[in-house]
């Protein structure tokens, strides 16, 4: 894979430029705009070339592609759009700047419920939406569903993110498809009240407070919990929390992607739908999951033992498009309970 780290705007730009691809060149490359950071998608792109001889140049940026591509028109030489969050991939599709996906191989290889209905998008892992709980203060069966966060019997005792960030977002989208809108106005209040601070940090620094006792429950993404305990820093805090699944007697856990779209005016086609099938393999499959502790989309590829050691859940089939559906629903009933104020 050919990369530079030269920025621009803050964006990491491929090496040849990739705006002045010559015809014969594209035909050998793929360009894929990620808002994924380059070391998890770097071995991946690495087999690919081996296997085709295609080169993957990259373009990273944690924000703006999707504004960038769409101001670059016909004339972007962006491919794929490789990024998170079903949120972040219906902006792609909302822009208008993806085209459909036809590829009876990714039909075969990845479930329905991660592939969107007009194959605008494929989702490539999936990371689940868990509780975290302290190991001295909470019994392993005291909580095991988001229903139960707005038990009275939490007050002051939960810690989360923004509400508005679009992991909690899809979740409380969720919430209103399974539950509708009244029940999860009602619950989020309830949720809000159980508090122990104001919404704050990332995910990681909610697992960090429960286990320095300023709260006992925390929300956060499954892989969070992968990368502290691969940190000796950060190690010690993790182990002092437990993972817990909720949902396992019901509907299952939340899930979300990392997933890509193709772009409408990409000027690789073929070789994109090439890497994108090649991400949906058995190999591929298992690097991408195993390198950020996510779960591989693709049904029957092995798990990395780190999670895999979390133990076996059953995850929410609620297709991610309803889940989208909803995002607009949850952001408004966020703001109507103030829930990060």
């Amino acid at each position: 894979m050919v990369s530079l780290r030269k920025t621009v705007f803050g964006v990491v730009v491929a090496a040849i430029g990739l705006s002045a691809l010559t015809s014969a060149q594209a035909a050998e490359e793929v360009n894929v705009y990620s808002l994924r950071q380059s070391y998890l998608i770097e071995p991946m792109f690495k087999r690919f070339t081996e296997e085709t001889g295609i080169r993957v140049n990259t373009l990273f940026s944690q924000n703006g592609l999707v504004e960038r591509i769409k101001h670059e028109g016909r004339n972007t030489p962006a491919d794929l759009l490789l990024t998170v969050d079903i949120g972040r991939i219906q902006d792609a599709v909302d822009a208008d700047i993806a085209q459909p996906i036809e590829s009876a191989v990714l039909e075969a290889n990845i479930p329905a419920q991660f592939r969107d209905e007009n194959k605008l998008w494929v989702g490539m892992t999936t990371r689940a939406r868990v509780l975290y709980t302290s190991f001295d203060r909470v019994a392993p069966d005291a909580i095991t569903t988001y229903e139960s966060l707005a038990d009275p019997k939490w007050e002051g005792r939960i810690c989360v993110r923004s509400a508005m960030h679009v992991y909690n977002i899809a979740l409380i989208a969720s919430m209103i498809a399974h539950h509708g809108e009244e029940y999860t106005k009602t619950w989020l209040t309830a949720v809000k009240d159980n508090l122990a601070r104001k919404p704050q940090g990332g995910d990681t620094d909610q697992i960090e407070a429960v286990s320095q006792g300023v709260c006992d429950v925390a929300i956060g993404n499954s892989y969070y919990y992968g990368k502290m305990l691969d940190d000796p820093n950060k190690a010690p805090a993790a182990k002092q929390v437990r993972i817990v699944f909720p949902n396992q007697g019901d509907r299952g856990t939340h899930v979300n992607i990392s997933g890509v779209a193709l772009m409408k005016h990409a000027p690789n086609k073929a070789n994109a739908i090439k890497l994108i099938e090649f991400l949906s393999g058995d190999e591929a499959q298992h690097m991408y999951a195993d390198i950020n502790f996510e779960y591989p989309v693709k049904p029957g590829v092995a798990w990395s033992d780190r999670v895999r050691s979390w133990g076996r859940f059953t995850h929410d089939e609620l297709a991610l498009n309803v889940v989208a559906a909803n995002r607009v629903a949850a952001i408004r009933l966020i703001d109507e309970v103030g829930f990060n104020e």
